[in-house]
């Protein structure tokens, strides 16, 4: 495999890794009050504010370990060179992630016109931003592996 496809692998396992570590301990602070309540709302705001910074450091972290660990196995360094298929691909991979979100979005979106509880769009909004992420990843994977 190549340099770009160990390392689209290595993103999307620690997206997944991240967001389920996060979520988990998060869940255990989900307030015990009204859908509609400001703790919730709060909580909320918090989860995503948090989540931000947390997945930075974390994929930073992942990703001095994963150059580290890449140069020791196969005695190569990154790819100093991008060229036009790089940037191709990764403008691919792009777009495809940004209609995931667009239609989660909306989907988040119109659980509020059904008269869903908030919460509901803000994990459809978190959900969708997870699964744009892991899109990214495939289709950068997808088409290193296929070719553009």
């Amino acid at each position: 495999m190549s340099f770009q496809e160990i390392r689209s692998i290595v993103n999307l396992i620690s997206t997944l890794l991240i967001i389920a570590f996060y979520s988990a301990y998060m869940a255990q602070r989900y307030p015990e009050a009204s859908p509609y309540s400001p703790d919730v709302f709060r909580f909320w705001g918090a989860f995503i504010l948090i989540l931000i910074p947390v997945s930075i450091v974390a994929k930073i972290l992942i990703y001095i370990i994963f150059y580290i660990i890449n140069a020791i196995a196969t005695r190569e360094e990154e790819p100093p060179i991008t060229d036009e298929r790089d940037k191709l691909i990764e403008l691919k991979a792009q777009t495809n992630a940004n209609w995931v979100f667009i239609i989660g979005f909306i989907l988040a979106m119109s659980s509020l016109v059904v008269d869903l509880p908030p919460s509901v769009m803000f994990i459809i909004l978190i959900l969708a931003g997870l699964v744009s992420a892991v899109v990214s990843d495939i289709s950068t994977f997808y088409y290193y592996r296929r070719g553009v």
